[in-house]
């Protein structure tokens, strides 16, 4: 390999914050964010999806909503050809 032109890989902790969920694993993700994670210091990632929240692997189907983003699809929209009903 040649020196100097690949990037850091290293431990890292992504944060899944719909369901506040962290776990470590080696990335080359640049961040500037730093959390103390089982007594040690590592780069954060935040995320919104992961398997712990992501449908196909809870087997639970939840909107995780940034924003407003499905309301405001649903408004533009309605639930024309939606397969879902609508959680309240």
């Amino acid at each position: 390999m040649k020196e100097g032109i690949h990037p850091q890989y290293r431990d890292v902790v992504f944060h899944d914050l719909s369901c506040d969920f962290k776990f470590v694993t080696r990335s080359t993700v640049q961040t500037r964010e730093t959390t103390e994670f089982e007594g040690k210091s590592y780069p954060l990632v935040k995320i919104e999806v992961s398997s712990e929240s992501h449908p196909f692997y809870t087997g639970k189907h939840k909107i995780v909503d940034t924003a407003g983003r499905v309301e405001k699809f649903r408004q533009k929209f309605g639930t024309r050809g939606s397969k879902t009903q609508v959680a309240e």
